[in-house]
This record gives C-alpha cells, sequence and structure tokens, in this order.
C-alpha cells in the first residue's frame, strides 16, 4: 500500500509537470503578429563575449525572467484574462434565458457584483501584479542601450567606441534576440600628471601622500579613477585638519593637443583643488582651505532641544567643559573618554566617526548632535557635542511560538528591564526573566505530554574593558569596547532527565574595524545539575531496547538469579531492573559473550555521562571578519575562528591544593568531576550574487572538542549534533551519526563535526523566494572511550560516513525576517549498506520537512 501511495504521489508530480508544460507551448500567448519576444540579449566587444555582470546591466530592456529556465512569471500573466467582465458579460447573454434563472437565485444586484468579483475579475488582476507582460521588443530601449554602452566604454578611456545592434530571430516565430556589437578603439592615455592646489598647506599634505594617488600617468584613462581619487583627496584632507573641506572643490582637466596626429592617444591632466564655493569672506567661512585645531571642546549632558542652555552648570574636567542640569549624573570620565577630539589638535573626520559610534556604544544616549563653531580670527575650532539621554528605565516583552522536531509546538514568554547609567559611568544592567510551556512531540521524551522551562538572568554591560590592569593602549575606545557580567539560572521539565542550570560570564568584545569583532569569555562557568536519573531508561527509549535486546536472549531469561529483573512482558524493570543487569554482567560476570559485555558497557558509560553532573569553568576567544556592507550586500564572506579551552585552571589548582577524587580517579568539586578540553571551531560563509536577484551561498564547519586530563568525554551539552533546520535538512536534528550508525541513540552527538553546504537561492513570485540546497556532513566520536568502530573517526577512510542530503525550499519574505519551509531528502545514507546508499529512500514518504526563521546561513 505503501508503494501505491509513493506512486500516486509522484503520478500527481508528473501531472504538475505536465501542466507546466502546457503553459510553457502558450509563452506567445499575448504576443502580437508583429511583435517579438525578446529572449537573451548579448552583448560583444571586438568579437568577444561580455560576461561581466555590471555591464550586462546597462542593458534597458531584458528578457522575461524565468525560474530553472521556466519563464514561470511570464505565463502566469498569460493566464490573466484581458477583459474579464466582458467576458462574464458575454457568457451571461450567450442564452436568452440564463440571466432571468440566474436573476431568480440571486438578486440582480448581486449579478453586478459578481461581474466584478475576484473569481471573475480579481483572479485575473492578481495573474497580471504577481506575474509578468511579455518583453516585446522595443527599439527605443535598444537605441537607449547602445547609448549607454557607449558612455560606459567611453568612460574607460574608448572615446571612439562605437556600438551597433542587431536583432536576430529565434529559431521558433515571434521570438529574437539582441546581439549588440562593441567596437572599442584605441584608447586614451594619460600621459602626465600636474597640479594646481590653491591652497599651500593642502598642496603640502598632497605632496606627502602622492604616491597613494590613483591617477597615474602612463594609466588608461578611466573615469572611476578620477571619482575615487576625488574621494582619496577629500577623506585625506578632512583626516589631516580641513574639517569643511568639499568634494567638489576637486575637478580635472584633460588636456588633448588637437594639432597633433589622430593616432596621438596620449592626454594631459590637471589636478584642480579650489577654493571653497563660498569664496567670500564672511564671519564663519574663511577664503581659502586651513587646516583647523581645537581650540575647545564642550559636552552637553542630558541636553533636552526645548530647554536653553543659559541656566546650566558646568565642570572642568581635563580639557573639556561638561555643562548639565542640576546634578551631573554621570561620571566625567565616562563622557570624555567617548570624545576622540582633543584639546589643539586637529580636527580629523575619523574622530567624528568614531565618536558617534562610541557615544551610541554607550547604549546611555540617543545618537549625538556634534556642532562646529569656526573661529573669525584664526583656524581655530569650537565643539559643541549634545548628547541626550535615553529613558533610565525601560521594560520589554516577547511572545513566541516554537515549533521543533521534539515538540509539536511551544510558547515562550520572556520579559526583561533594562535600567542604564547605573553607577554613573554608563553601564547598562538587564534583568530578564523567561518561561515556556510546549507540547511533546512524543510522550515517551518526558513525564508527561508537556515540557516546562523557567529562568532568569542579570546582566551588566560596561562601555570599556573591565579589568584591573589598564588596557587602553592596547584596546582603545574607538574599539568600541565592552565588558559584559552575567549571571544565570534554567529549570528544565520533561527535557531529557529534567535540567538545572547555573551559568556565569565575564567577557569582552571589540572591533578594531568594521570588519572585525573580537569576543574574549575570560570565565564561563556552567553547573549542571540532571535532577531526574531514575527516568534515563524512559526517556532515552533507543538505549533501554538496545539493553533489553540483550536481556532478552534466553541465556538470561532461564537465569534465576535474574528473575526479578523482568516485569510480567519479560522486559526489564525501569529503572531498577535496567540497571541491576547491568551490575550483573559488568560486576558479576553473568553474561554468555564478550560482545554482550562490549555493548553493555558502552550503555553503562552513556548512562553515566548523560545522568552525571557536570561542571564546567572554560575560557575562549572568538575572532570574526565579516566584509558584508549592509543589508543590501548580496556577495560578502564570513569567517568565525572559535578557540576554547576548559578545566585547566581548576587543574592547576588542584597541583597545589588536592582535590578529593572519585572511582574513576577524577577530581572533584563540590562532588562533582570538572570537565577537561580543548575545541577549536572554524566557520567560512560565502555568498556570490549570480545575477540582481539570485544568490549562491556556501557554508563550511569544522568543529572538534578533545577530552584530557579529568575527562573521558565531552560534556552532552558541549557536544555537535547533526541534522536540523539549520544543518543538513534531510536529517532531524539528532537524527544522523554518529559515523555509520543508523539513530543509534534519541540524541545522537559526538566530539568531532564536518558539514558543508551549498544553497541556490532565486525570486519565484513577489515576495515568495525559493532554493535548491545540498547539504553534506556528519559527526564523529575521536579521542573518546567509544569503541564502535562505526562511529570513530580513523582518517581519510572514514569520509565515506559523510552524510548528502538535497532537496528545495520556499521562504516568504516578511521584509525584518525571513520565514522559511524546507524539505529534504536523503541522497547518500551512510547508515545503510554500502550497496543501498545512494537515493534508497529519496521518496516525499521519507522526506523531512523543517520550519525555520531566517536563512540558515
Amino acid at each position: 500500500m505503501k508503494g501505491i501511495a509513493v506512486r500516486g504521489i509522484w503520478a500527481k508530480i508528473m501531472l504538475l509537470l505536465l501542466t507546466f508544460v502546457y503553459m510553457g507551448c502558450n509563452t506567445l500567448k499575448k504576443v502580437g503578429d508583429d511583435e517579438l519576444l525578446l529572449t537573451k540579449n548579448t552583448i560583444y566587444t571586438d568579437e568577444k563575449a561580455v560576461k561581466d555582470a555590471e555591464i550586462k546591466n546597462l542593458i534597458v530592456q531584458k528578457p522575461n525572467s524565468n525560474l530553472l529556465g521556466y519563464p514561470l512569471r511570464l505565463n502566469l500573466y498569460n493566464l490573466a484574462k484581458e477583459d474579464p467582465d466582458s467576458l462574464f458579460r458575454d457568457w451571461l447573454y450567450k442564452k436568452d434565458k440564463r440571466e432571468k434563472r440566474l436573476a431568480n437565485l440571486i438578486s440582480k444586484k448581486q449579478i453586478n457584483a459578481l461581474s466584478t468579483s475576484f473569481f471573475v475579475k480579481g483572479w485575473s488582476e492578481l495573474l497580471k501584479r504577481i506575474g509578468e507582460p511579455p518583453a516585446i521588443i522595443d527599439t527605443a530601449k535598444t537605441r537607449k542601450s547602445t547609448e549607454l554602452l557607449q558612455a560606459y566604454y567611453g568612460s574607460k578611456g574608448y572615446f571612439n567606441n562605437t556600438v551597433d545592434y542587431h536583432i536576430v530571430s529565434g529559431k521558433r516565430k515571434k521570438k529574437a534576440e539582441v546581439e549588440y556589437k562593441v567596437d572599442l578603439g584605441t584608447p586614451f592615455m594619460v600621459d602626465s600628471l600636474a597640479t594646481n592646489i590653491v591652497s599651500k598647506q593642502l598642496d603640502s599634505i598632497y605632496r606627502e601622500h602622492a604616491e597613494l594617488s590613483v591617477v597615474k600617468e602612463n594609466q588608461q584613462f578611466d573615469l572611476a579613477n578620477f571619482d575615487n581619487e576625488r574621494k582619496r583627496l577629500t577623506n585625506l584632507f578632512r583626516n589631516t585638519g580641513v574639517y569643511n573641506f568639499q568634494e567638489s572643490s576637486v575637478n580635472f582637466d584633460v588636456i588633448r593637443d588637437t594639432t597633433q596626429a589622430a593616432e596621438d592617444r596620449n592626454m594631459d591632466v590637471i589636478l584642480n583643488v579650489r577654493k571653497p564655493r563660498s569664496a567670500n569672506d564672511t564671519e564663519n567661512t574663511p577664503s581659502n582651505y586651513k587646516i583647523h585645531r581645537f581650540k575647545k571642546i564642550n559636552i552637553y549632558a542630558d541636553y533636552l532641544f526645548s530647554e536653553g542652555t543659559d541656566s546650566l552648570q558646568s565642570i572642568e574636567f581635563e580639557d573639556y567643559t561638561i555643562f548639565y542640569k542640576d546634578k551631573l549624573r554621570y561620571k566625567p570620565k565616562a563622557l570624555t573618554d567617548a570624545i576622540f577630539f582633543k584639546k589643539d589638535s586637529i580636527y580629523r573626520d575619523i574622530d567624528y566617526t568614531r565618536t558617534n559610534r562610541q557615544i551610541t556604544n554607550l547604549n546611555t544616549f540617543r545618537y549625538p548632535n556634534i556642532e562646529f563653531i569656526p573661529d573669525s580670527t584664526e583656524a581655530r575650532l569650537v565643539s559643541n557635542i549634545y548628547l541626550s539621554p535615553r529613558p533610565k528605565y525601560s521594560l520589554g516583552l516577547n511572545f513566541d511560538l516554537t515549533h521543533s522536531n521534539i515538540q509539536q509546538v511551544g510558547t515562550a514568554l520572556s520579559t526583561s528591564v533594562t535600567s542604564r547609567n547605573v553607577f554613573g559611568g554608563a553601564e547598562t544592567l538587564n534583568i530578564s526573566a523567561r518561561g515556556s510551556i510546549g507540547l511533546l512531540s512524543d510522550a515517551s521524551l518526558g513525564d508527561g505530554d508537556f515540557t516546562s522551562e523557567i529562568g532568569g538572568d542579570v546582566n551588566i554591560t560596561f562601555p570599556r574593558i573591565w579589568f584591573p590592569l589598564n588596557t587602553e593602549k592596547v584596546i582603545p575606545y574607538y574599539m568600541l569596547p565592552q565588558s559584559r557580567l552575567s549571571v544565570g539560572t534554567n529549570f528544565q521539565k520533561n527535557i531529557g532527565l529534567d535540567r538545572q542550570s547555573f551559568n556565569t560570564i565575564l567577557s569582552y568584545n571589540w572591533q578594531p574595524t568594521d570588519l572585525l569583532k573580537n569576543t574574549v569569555e575570560l570565565l564561563n562557568i556552567e553547573f549542571v545539575r540532571n535532577t531526574d536519573t531514575k527516568d534515563f531508561f524512559r526517556v532515552y527509549n533507543n538505549t533501554y531496547q538496545r539493553l533489553n535486546e540483550i536481556a532478552s536472549d534466553d541465556f538470561y531469561q532461564n537465569n534465576t538469579q535474574l528473575d526479578s529483573l523482568y516485569n510480567e512482558n519479560g522486559s526489564l524493570t525501569i529503572p531498577d531492573g535496567a540497571n541491576d543487569f547491568i551490575n550483573a554482567v559488568l560486576e558479576e560476570g553473568v553474561s554468555q559473550s564478550l560482545v554482550d559485555t562490549r555493548d553493555v558497557r558502552s550503555i553503562r558509560e552513556r548512562r553515566d555521562r548523560l545522568t552525571e553532573n557536570n561542571l564546567i569553568f572554560t575560557s575562549s576567544y572568538t575572532f570574526i571578519k565579516n566584509n558584508k556592507q549592509g543589508t543590501n550586500d548580496l556577495s560578502f564572506y564570513q569567517f568565525r575562528l572559535k578557540l576554547e579551552s576548559a578545566g585547566n585552571l581548576l587543574s592547576a589548582v588542584s597541583n597545589i591544593i588536592p582535590y578529593e577524587k572519585n572511582s574513576n580517579n577524577q577530581s572533584l568539586i563540590f562532588g562533582v568531576p570538572f570537565s577537561q578540553y580543548f575545541k577549536t571551531e572554524l566557520d567560512y560563509i560565502k555568498h556570490w550574487q549570480t545575477s540582481s536577484t539570485d544568490v549562491l551561498a556556501f557554508r563550511s564547519f569544522f568543529g572538534i572538542a578533545i577530552p584530557y586530563g579529568n575527562s573521558n568525554n565531552i560534556p552532552f551539552v558541549r557536544s555537535y549534533f547533526a541534522g536540523g533546520s539549520n544543518d543538513n535538512r534531510a536529517w532531524n536534528a539528532y537524527e544522523l551519526g554518529p559515523g555509520s550508525t543508523s539513530n543509534l541513540n534519541d540524541f545522537n552527538e559526538a566530539n568531532l563535526k564536518l558539514a558543508l553546504n551549498l544553497e541556490y537561492r532565486f525570486p519565484i513570485v513577489g515576495d515568495i523566494k525559493g532554493a535548491l540546497f545540498a547539504d553534506a556532513g556528519n559527526i564523529w566520536n575521536v579521542f573518546e572511550n567509544q569503541d564502535n568502530e562505526e562511529a570513530i573517526f580513523t582518517g581519510f577512510d572514514s569520509l565515506k560516513d559523510i552524510a548528502l542530503g538535497t532537496g528545495f525550499g520556499l521562504r516568504y519574505d516578511f521584509t525584518y525576517f525571513v520565514f522559511r519551509v524546507d524539505t529534504g531528502f536523503k541522497t547518500y545514507n551512510p547508515a545503510e549498506e554500502p550497496t543501498k546508499r545512494w537515493f534508497s529512500d529519496y521518496n516525499f514518504r521519507n522526506a523531512v520537512f523543517n520550519v525555520g526563521i531566517n536563512y540558515p546561513f
């Protein structure tokens, strides 16, 4: 019956494809007899095809968009009726008595409303709105494209280029391509570069940095180089004291001697830096550009635009004057550390930018208003910095609905209170509480049908590095340093064994540039306490079934010493029967084979590992480089490196003050063995914009955690898992691996992970997007007390266990977030027999459906 159902699904898919093919035959439905549908644009420069997307975008008229080669939006548009209300009237009056019979069923007024209803008219309007009209070749737009191409290549120095176009008819009637032919000619060159800078000070600055000029002698003319040189000089002058320099003051004279032969393509260039546009001397405008230094810097704390400044009090702190009302609520140093202007120093644009960023980073003030007043008699500046405070307190409230492979549906409510400027140094205190309740997908996962969680955190953020030693020289304030101290606790019910956790973090982060971010967690202390360990074999049902299979053998069933371990169904009781059976096999030697002993030992190790409490005392460093420029940048990369070390400080202390030991010779703190391991992660993401709307996204991840010293394995909460909506989408979370094992445990995890993801993203209709993806990867055990060879990474040979999932997804863009549904198929499953690994479960019945928010990478 399952085979019949699968065939039925594929029959429906084939019917849908045939419908699309039929629709594809109607792409010319709305193309007139004297019109041509544009199918392709091609640009040739000196007989070579152009592949540069920037140049292709100069073409004004483009072919209809397509979805994997199929013109979906065009065919949707073609399905719309041109005059649906007239067609309705024709149908209504086609038979004499049709209108009368219809009026007997509904009123005449309703008949009129029916002619403008969605089913008659609205449907066609919707198809036109989400569809796309046929791209009929328009020679006016084609000529406009030739003009743009000619102007573009002219800007590259090909002043004498010519552009023509040809319409090439396709194999089918009413279809054609347009070919643009560009004859470049000989490019013009910059022969000499002279300067005409009216200000001696600016001329001196220019010559100090002349080697960085973008425009050079013996260089092909390129208008982009002149634009970049204008921007470079503006940035240079505004960062060497010329606070009011205008980019419009920079221009170029390009001279060619017309008396020379026509073949001469050399040009002379003169760089001009002129006076400001307002060249007349006024009180606030000098006659020429000068280097300005700061005479006085005023900081207006708690400034309100509706109030004047006459009634304010002031204090002098170092080289700053701080104005305030009634009482100064901020430590002066907290304010001045955020200001990068110094008395008697020259003006620099970069200091202006850094001041804005650091004041915003304080999270105490709104975006600042910075004013510069030039002195009328000398090149001196007075800077007024107006700081408008944010509210002292703010309240946040969030409500979420969630779904996962563990929960059918979950609701979460969280609230937070934020207090700013807690100690007068622009510190931010955040106190948050959260609670959730969810309906379990499988009641066997917990004690009942519901899961619950409650927790809270106290966070305080300092806008500086909070450390006994002075770090300002190493991490200056323009790097936006922050320190964060966090204390939190969490109580989970019906997730695994019920868990309580306590966490304390002291971390620092700073940004040397816009591309780089560093984070150091000096201390991350986490204590995890499992509160319902007696339910291990009920919660982890797969592990119990493996143990029960061993215990169901006649050898054990007929052993009278073990009778008390079984229930009336012949299964081990939970928890006493299962635990006593393990002890009988491993401690009392009641076993019929070495295989049984090995398997039972593996089960005991997993039970002990997942039921023991954990004390995790780590330090870590994370480096992130991201060159994305704004939300509209579709071509970028991100690299993340994380190094983490656990237990070394506690281990060093144990050499001085010996700890209590357990039976496994592990050192204990408050009766709990502390974890000791080293962990490293490498994560690389790259996006390529393949067209104006399409993106190819790639991600690679490698992570390994190596236990040593006081640990034989990695704590469950710090191990790796595979599968899920952000990983390999053909498997549910925790189902894949380790290695070639087949869903060995209820929650499969390991200490080595490799993941590779490739996704092609494209628009479908309006805000609906599509994706095709391929996810590869797996997890393995390495350097742990694991004896299952199928789960252990032994070298390059283990790479054959990399699982491959492929599939497709739909996304809806809500602007602020993206809602997505992905369907993954097991393409290569390492858990199957070698001859059945490829496409054995490649069907919708075994597909995995993932729901997620935003893109997975």
